[in-house]
């Protein structure tokens, strides 16, 4: 029987589970089309020019702002896991592995939606999109951790 201490690094001092790191990179890009947007502020000129070069249809952009915002909703889900203020969210908090789940599954149609109003034209960005849903799938299906980490939120109890 071998010892595994590797569990460790997930607890933080008071001994709650980390939000693992993948899980912050999913949030970052399930909300792209928000940076996108914001990026495209800076842009005195031609302020859609950047948005059509990612999105070149308008309902596609809309969908991923859509999601995006779940995926704010969620990073703030975890800021009060981090903090235990507003226990009313626990619930929620609980199902973030299924609200991932939908977030990447809206995600995936609205790839599937770009990728007909190119014609099937074979895009590396697509393919790259792709990919990471896939992982992030996986991940979810796999990752103890995250099934551990939002399970992890319990009501203390004052004695």
């Amino acid at each position: 029987m071998t010892l595994r201490f590797s569990n460790i690094t997930w607890l933080d001092d008071k001994g709650h589970i980390k939000p693992p790191i993948f899980l912050y990179l999913m949030i970052v890009f399930l909300s792209r089309a928000w940076c996108i947007f914001a990026a495209s502020l800076t842009q005195f000129d031609d302020r859609a020019g950047l948005v059509r070069l990612f999105y070149p249809e308008k309902s596609d952009f809309l969908w991923a702002l859509a999601t995006g915002i779940g995926a704010v909703l969620l990073f703030g889900l975890i800021i009060a896991e981090r903090k235990r203020k507003s226990t009313w969210l626990q619930p929620i908090f609980k199902q973030g592995r299924w609200i991932i789940a939908l977030l990447l599954l809206v995600d995936a149609i609205v790839l599937s939606q770009r990728v007909i109003h190119d014609h099937f034209v074979f895009k590396a960005s697509y393919a790259l999109d792709l990919l990471f849903v896939f992982w992030s799938v996986m991940y979810l299906l796999q990752s103890k951790r995250l099934r551990y980490y939002f399970n992890d939120w319990q009501i203390e109890k004052s004695d």
